[in-house]
């Protein structure tokens, strides 16, 4: 009690001396003003009112400071007396006695963090994998499966209730682009749909991809659009999923995904007032829960699923699992839980949906009636039904019906009819139909076969299972990645195919974001200060919409599963390719617009052109597939401005690094001219020749959040810039050496074999001097850890009518991983300054550099890994980087889903080495009792842990061949490809052992928090040089950061429902409450708080933004999905229940 009282009052003094200050600094800057005397009266109002306006800015920055001074002590507070008590609690002496040092001390739980946990109840799928034996034995009819007997009496007392479901995959582009698909195949499937379902109430259809619906619907005119609307209205035509495509669930982020969804949900809301109820997922290649916990978050209840490892298909079925709750799996209740079916057999086609034996189920797809260009495999064509074979053909069919039903626990069964792009002619539509109604007709007319089939749709399949299930399903937990569809063919391959577009897509998705944001908080600036609501006349909000909704939809595009795989033909990638990299630019218009718009002092003085817009990128993207390329900033004696954007809802410390014509330049911030420190690097144009017109200019920057702030770079006098000084190695004779300006050494001799070492106050690291890669690294004081990186080489397969490599698989040569073997010692450069030091490493096929920040706070404790990677002169190769260390983790290690959430993964000796790889999209760590390597990725690539504390990822792979899955060709289309990283070594407290079994885990807050720099960058935008000074002033849209824990995932305008293609008042608020792991407290703390409460105040969170009216809804923002009208919140304190790992949607109107 005596240590809170002296915390207690220890806060209050610090307040009442930050008031007391507080007061003092507004007299001083009151006194220092009065003593400036002007000439102009009217240029005197604008100083006086210039000067108001900086000592409110400046006293709403001070009073933030303070607000996070007092946080950060209450926090300490809660700690230490949380520590206080657990030390009453557990010591004998009734004390605590707790260590400083972190490596010892006994830790108590973080607030609001998540403890590892091991949660028993319903199936988890890591207990599956170990259970398998993954024998692959020869099911007969079945291949993958086994026999199925019944005794024909199962259905006496419960009929067989039977629903044929047809349905037509559309992919957004594979072999042909979205545009071709549209015009040749697509667009003449959904015109038939509409004659054929309106000819006869019986027939059905479902429909996923809504990209191609809306598409259409542009194409229809009114009276087609009335009788879409019938159609959907008699639950003939059901719109499933409702998202834009049918998305990759291995690459895809959580924001892309939940993007794609919302963009088709909008619309189907918009224009057919449909909310959707089941998931349809037929042909994504593995699936993640993170997709179930967004489609249950948008209002759905049931979902679809088909491509799952096959040996998991045939234990799910001779248990009679293939329904399931799918839960997540770090809930413990019910709230995430969406009803499951797994399709059981090889493919979504006919032949593999109506039962176990394809060659029968063949028989009854009717495409395939002799004369027409499609034929069964099995050579046993369909027949027309007829009077005469109708029963055969009844009896054959329905004993396929059965064997499926034996697999499920409900007499109620689903039977998909389709394929890729079916139903395009007329003559499909009635072959199918007629020969079907025929069969079940006979069905109706013989009671004693106890079925009754109808053409359906999922609703109405899963109304009837609600209604007829009898036994509650099991509960599932975990992922099913990585899929194999047959022998040790599995496809993770795909996780890494075209990496260069899966960096491109996460380039577009935080221009996205940060756009989204920065134009809604646009929109509601301009409202306040008007004070009617309305926009200003010359800003243009429709257009830049617009342009928000291309981008939304490019996006949502690529999320296709064979777009952001890396699984399409060359040509159809680059129409992706030429998508996003429109959709960039346009972007970066809105951005400049918007950002140009909220700095000006005057908005009197906005002025918008297109042609020569105010602010312009510090980079340029020339095509869509070359990397962005910084410009050169011509500097003078006359301050240059330039403004560099926190997308991020965190107070960050980042180093922002622009180009500059001179090393001797200076940067301040613009408002209170306070020089920035800042050093001067070159800018290599060879690994060891240096640009002699431009240089890198580094400074460290504090950017609050959502802010964006101003800087002044000049030149100045000769040398008074810190400079970056060089050392080069090389193993063998060092070529030549061009660098001007600064300092360059070349050790000899025995100094030349010494380890290179770099540190700061957080980590030190040593590097080999010959290879120039990492090997060691310390924490602060503690033990030198091993941590070696290697780069090695994959081959694939060799030898006649074997299956190789492709877009999709990675069959490996059975040597497996080789050590990358330079023919030539790499060049090495070392640099070291003040604000970074690096080693970059110069091999042929790639250059790889480490670096260290010299940063005071949280930012300084990981290490940026870059690579450049260029394989263009290999054949069938795959280039590996691995990390090597020392940590204790037996075959176990994490990796993400979707940047949402972390699964344990197990290495497993009796799987072979292909099917150890998993899909990573952000975040992949190891750990023991005491340490945590994690490696955090700004792309989704494949990563592996194949022996005890190694990790390793796929940085690109070049293959000659197709392997056989549908693409026809290889994947050569090989780009010189950036990938970038954050790894974090951290120390694990109160751990005494691993938790056992399939436990629950999360990154560390430190992690996440360093994750969110790396995904979403500072954004730098010059000011012309040639123009007169414009009074720009910083835009500081919070008062203080968000809680640490708490992420703002969008910010994002909604559509006007009266004015179709215009901004409305409501944005679609998207918060996301990370889950963080307890044993790795973030040292030195960061300027964000936590806390154990579930509750939010979002009125405190996005002060001093005014919330006028705040309703919850679902993630899709339907307006089905809203809280009832009693329960909006227009009054104040807007409250929120925000549990760790949920993301919470609310419509909400910023005044």
């Amino acid at each position: 009690m005596k240590r809170s009282r002296v915390l207690a009052v220890l806060v209050g003094g610090v307040f009442c001396v930050v008031v007391m200050s507080l007061y003092r600094m507004l007299e001083l800057m009151q006194g220092v003003e009065l003593q400036h005397q002007v000439a102009s009266p009217a240029r005197q109002v604008d100083e006086d009112l210039s000067n108001l306006q900086r000592k409110i800015d400046s006293l709403e920055r001070l009073l933030s400071d303070n607000n996070r001074l007092v946080a950060m002590l209450r926090n300490s507070l809660v700690h230490r007396k949380a520590a206080w008590e657990t030390g009453v609690r557990g010591g004998a002496g009734g004390g605590a006695n707790v260590s400083s040092d972190s490596s010892h001390s006994q830790a108590y739980p973080l607030p609001g963090c998540r403890l590892a946990e091991e949660i028993k109840d319903g199936v988890q799928l890591l207990d599956v994998y170990d259970l398998l034996a993954f024998d692959n034995l020869d099911g007969g009819a079945w291949k993958q499966g086994f026999d199925i007997s019944y005794h024909g009496n199962e259905w006496d007392k419960q009929p067989l209730e039977l629903f044929v479901v047809p349905h037509s995959h559309n992919d957004p582009g594979w072999l042909k682009t979205f545009d071709s698909y549209y015009q040749d195949q697509t667009k003449h499937i959904l015109n038939n749909m509409l004659i054929k379902l309106s000819e006869d109430s019986r027939k059905k259809m479902i429909w996923a991809e809504v990209s191609y619906f809306s598409k259409w619907w542009d194409d229809i005119d009114d009276q087609k659009r009335e009788m879409v609307k019938r159609l959907v209205r008699a639950g003939q035509l059901e719109l499933v999923t409702g998202g834009w495509v049918m998305a990759d669930e291995a690459n895809s982020h959580y924001f892309a995904l939940l993007d794609q969804l919302m963009e088709g949900h909008q619309w189907l809301q918009q224009h057919l007032g449909v909310k959707p109820s089941s998931g349809w997922a037929i042909d994504p290649f593995g699936h993640s829960p993170s997709m179930t916990y967004l489609l249950k978050g948008a209002g759905l209840t049931n979902m679809v699923i088909q491509r799952v490892h096959y040996a998991v298909k045939k234990e799910f079925a001779r248990q009679r699992t293939l329904e399931f709750l799918w839960r997540q799996s770090w809930d413990s209740s019910p709230h995430s839980d969406i009803t499951c079916h797994m399709m059981p057999f090889y493919s979504y086609d006919v032949p593999h949906t109506c039962g176990p034996n394809p060659a029968v189920c063949c028989q009854f797809d009717f495409h395939r009636l002799p004369g027409g260009r499609v034929f069964c495999p099995w050579r046993v064509p369909p027949q027309p039904i007829t009077e005469q074979n109708i029963q055969e053909r009844a009896l054959l069919l329905l004993d396929q019906y059965r064997q499926k039903s034996r697999l499920f626990r409900s007499p109620v069964l689903l039977v998909p009819l389709g394929d890729d792009f079916r139903f395009v002619e007329s003559s499909e539509w009635d072959a199918q139909f007629s020969n079907y109604q025929k069969l079940f007709d006979y069905f109706d007319q013989h009671p004693e076969l106890h079925v009754k089939a109808r053409f359906g749709t999922l609703s109405d399949y899963f109304k009837a299972l609600r209604g007829r299930m009898n036994t509650s399903l099991p509960t599932l937990r975990g992922d099913f990645f990585t899929y194999a569809d047959r022998d040790d063919h599995y496809w993770s391959g795909y996780f890494t195919s075209r990496p260069f577009y899966k960096r491109l897509d996460r380039t577009l998705e935080a221009t996205l974001r940060a756009t989204e944001i920065l134009f809604s908080l646009t929109l509601a600036e301009m409202r306040r200060i008007h004070g009617d609501g309305h926009l200003v006349a010359g800003f243009p909000a429709r257009e830049h919409f617009q342009r928000l909704t291309a981008g939304r939809r490019d996006l949502a595009l690529f999320q296709h599963h064979d777009a952001v795989t890396g699984t399409a033909r060359d040509p159809v990638v680059v129409d992706y390719g030429t998508r996003l990299f429109h959709s960039i630019l346009n972007l970066r218009q809105v951005l400049q617009s918007a950002a140009h718009w909220l700095l000006l002092l005057d908005k009197n003085q906005y002025h918008h052109d297109q042609s020569k817009p105010f602010l312009q990128m510090d980079d340029v993207m020339v095509a869509q597939d070359a990397l962005p390329q910084k410009t050169v900033l011509t500097l003078s004696d006359e301050p240059r401005s330039f403004i560099v954007f926190n997308p991020t809802e965190q107070l960050r410390t980042s180093v922002v690094s622009i180009i500059v014509d001179s090393p001797d330049a200076r940067v301040v911030d613009a408002e209170t001219s306070r020089p920035m420190a800042a050093q001067i690097s070159a800018k290599w144009v060879e690994p060891s020749r240096a640009s002699t017109e431009a240089f890198q200019l580094s400074f460290v920057a504090e950017l609050p959040p959502l802010a964006l702030v101003v800087y002044h770079v000049t030149k100045t006098t000769a040398g008074s810039a810190h400079r970056a000084q060089y050392t080069f190695l090389c193993g063998g004779e060092l070529p030549s050496v061009h660098v001007e300006h600064f300092q360059v050494s070349r050790p000899q001799g025995a100094e030349a074999d010494t380890p290179l070492s770099l540190g700061n106050k957080h980590v030190k690291i040593w590097s080999s001097a010959h290879t120039g890669l990492l090997q060691k690294v310390r924490l602060q004081s503690g033990p030198v850890r091993q941590l070696r990186v290697q780069f090695l080489w994959y081959g694939t397969r060799t030898g006649a009518n074997r299956d190789r490599s492709g877009a999709y698989l990675f069959l490996p040569g059975e040597e497996g991983a080789q050590l990358y073997s330079p023919s030539e010692a790499p060049l090495i450069r070392v640099s070291r300054g003040p604000i970074f030091s690096d080693i970059t490493s110069c091999y042929r096929h790639f250059t790889h550099t480490v670096r260290l920040f010299h940063l005071d706070g949280h930012a300084g404790r990981s290490l940026e890994i870059s690579n450049m990677v260029d394989i263009r002169s290999e054949v069938n190769r795959e280039l590996v980087m691995r990390l090597v260390s020392d940590i204790d983790n037996g075959n176990r290690f994490y990796t993400d889903l979707n940047g949402f959430q972390m699964q344990q993964r197990r290495t497993l000796a009796k799987l072979p080495l292909q099917a150890n790889f998993y899909p990573m999209t952000s975040a992949a760590f190891l750990q023991d009792a005491v340490l945590r390597l994690s490696l955090l990725s700004a792309q989704s690539q494949a990563v592996a842990g194949l022996r005890p504390g190694e990790l390793e990822v796929v940085l690109d792979r070049r293959l000659q061949q197709d392997d056989n899955r549908g693409l026809g060709q290889g994947v050569t289309d090989n780009k010189l490809t950036a990938s970038l990283y954050h790894l974090l070594l951290e120390d694990r407290r109160g751990m005494s052992k691993e938790v056992g079994g399939p436990s629950v885990e999360h990154l560390s807050l430190l992690a996440h928090l360093t994750s969110l720099s790396l995904c979403h960058l500072p954004i730098t935008m010059v000011a012309p040089s040639d123009s007169q000074p414009t009074k720009l002033r910083p835009f500081l849209p919070l008062r203080s950061p968000l809680p640490c824990d708490v992420h703002l995932l969008n910010l994002r305008t909604l559509e006007d429902t009266q004015e179709a293609g215009s901004p409305s008042k409501e944005v679609a608020l998207l918060l996301h409450r990370k889950g963080f792991d307890c044993h790795s407290a973030p040292e030195p703390p960061p300027p964000c708080t936590w806390s154990t409460h579930e509750e939010v105040n979002l009125d405190d969170l996005f002060a001093p933004l005014p919330l006028r009216s705040v309703r919850r809804s679902g993630l899709t923002l339907l307006r089905d999905n809203d809280e009832p009208e009693s329960a909006r919140q227009q009054q104040l304190p807007h409250i929120a229940r925000l549990r760790p790992m949920e993301i919470g949607a609310f419509r909400v109107e910023l005044d």
